[in-house]
């Protein structure tokens, strides 16, 4: 799967933060595909997505607030879902979107859910990718577990075999070529010349301070959905979306295409056939 080129691009959110995305060119008579990211990655993390589409879609891939090439939240307070629903809002306003094709890992597809009950008419599709109203505490704890840990290592390879070390049991699979392409998603080289995380480590603030990152009902989001094209997709192994609520997803929205990618846990890296599929089928349906 080839790199594909792209456009840096950029917005303004409302308290005065300069927010970055990728713009990967495509068709113009078609609504872009935008790819929103979970909670500690970055525009890098859809580079499979726009290695299959881009060229007959546009692909925009944005960097939430605090990561990649975003500017830092002056408060911490600010890393919050509906924070970043309100900064995708501002992108649509001045980007010019009318209609986007959704797709969001984790709290991206979180992200996703919301702009639908504050708009649907502004998604004409949507994939979420493992991440459902209900979110499983155990895969809670683990993320707690690690996000605003500022490690840092000295090179690619150390961050490859510690991302190895730490997520072995979610991508069982991975050689060590998948492990040294997942931490150049993931991280970047600091000003110390050492590979480190590439968000701001005060993200995990808001997470540590409440029991649960969304507090308030999600299903009527989740059901907001409806009425147009949605792939559900839940990694076989996952541990944020059980095998439980993904039913219940695939109950409570009628015709969604519901897809567990086998033998990955949180959350599929949409590299797998099953997910670029599932993605393919939703973009026939908006064509």
């Amino acid at each position: 799967m080839s790199e594909a080129a792209f456009t840096d691009g950029s917005w303004q959110s409302a308290d005065g933060l300069t927010l970055h995305y990728r713009d990967y060119a495509g068709r113009q008579d078609r609504p872009p595909i935008l790819c929103i990211p979970g909670l500690t990655r970055n525009a890098r993390d859809f580079e499979p997505v726009a290695a299959a589409f881009a060229g007959d879609w546009r692909v925009i891939c944005v960097d939430l607030r605090g990561r990649g090439e975003s500017d830092y939240a002056k408060d911490p307070a600010s890393y919050n879902p509906l924070q970043y629903v309100a900064d995708m809002g501002a992108l649509f306003d001045q980007a010019g979107l009318d209609r986007v094709v959704a797709v969001g890992t984790s709290l991206g597809g979180l992200v996703t859910m919301l702009l639908a009950l504050g708009g649907a008419e502004r998604l004409a599709g949507a994939v979420i990718n493992d991440i459902g109203p209900d979110i499983e505490p155990a895969g809670l704890e683990r993320i707690k577990d690690y996000v605003g840990q500022g490690r840092s290592y000295p090179t690619w390879m150390h961050a490859a075999w510690a991302l190895k070390d730490t997520n072995a049991a979610i991508y069982p699979h991975f050689a060590t070529a998948d492990w040294l392409r997942f931490a150049k998603r993931l991280m970047c080289v600091g000003g110390s010349g050492r590979v480190v995380l590439d968000y701001d480590m005060k993200i995990a603030e808001p997470i540590m301070q409440s029991p649960d990152p969304v507090d308030f009902d999600m299903w009527p989001a989740w059901r907001a959905l409806a009425g147009r094209p949605v792939a559900l997709l839940r990694g076989e192994l996952s541990d944020l979306l059980s095998a439980a609520s993904f039913t219940r997803m695939a109950r409570e929205l009628p015709g969604v295409d519901a897809v567990e990618v086998p033998g990955v846990g949180h959350a599929p890296t949409l590299e797998e056939p099953a997910a670029l599929a599932a993605i393919a089928r939703v973009l026939e349906q908006v064509a």
